[in-house]
């Protein structure tokens, strides 16, 4: 059986951070996850802001009972989705299969996948994955990468062959 991953949800949205719309997408997320088999460890709705999302994002890459971060929200073309953006301030290195695929995959299903400025990356061997903020769009994607997900965990820890070491290592904040 694959490896049970620890995982957290981040949503970015200010209307459900001010209480006017409930977290569908991540509700979504979450039972897929659970549905395979993952631990849910953490779970956060912040509002639309770069500093706070990359705040979040840093303090949960940081934590090692975090081994992937899934967010939804925020990536696409308004001034306010500014994931990507907290993503790539925080991670050691891009994932971009990861991304791709979901894009690819996407197109399939809609033309508007190519608006999408989701990434994936890792920092602290923590597995972060943007994901849309749409439940039906979040579950699509996550959908074609969660095959791959467990495997990622392994290598990214050093558990799967151990021919790649890599450190956990701190920081300067």
């Amino acid at each position: 059986m694959a490896k049970s991953i620890k995982f957290a949800v981040l949503t970015s949205s200010d209307s459900g951070h001010a209480g006017e719309r409930h977290d569908i997408g991540g509700d979504a997320v979450i039972e897929l996850m659970s549905r395979h088999g993952h631990s849910l460890v953490k779970r956060e709705l912040e509002p639309d802001d770069q500093e706070r999302l990359t705040s979040k994002i840093r303090a949960w890459s940081d934590d090692p009972d975090v081994e992937l971060i899934l967010t939804t929200g925020g990536t696409g073309l308004a001034p306010r989705d500014v994931m990507p953006e907290a993503t790539l301030s925080v991670i050691d290195y891009e994932v971009p299969g990861i991304a791709e695929a979901m894009r690819a995959a996407s197109l399939q299903i809609t033309k508007m996948a190519m608006l999408s400025r989701a990434v994936a990356g890792v920092a602290n061997q923590t597995l972060i994955i943007n994901l849309p903020g749409n439940p039906k769009g979040a579950v699509e994607t996550l959908e074609v990468v969660l095959p791959v997900l467990a495997h990622a965990v392994e290598i990214m820890q050093d558990t799967h062959r151990g021919e790649h070491p890599i450190e956990r290592h701190d920081r300067a904040h």
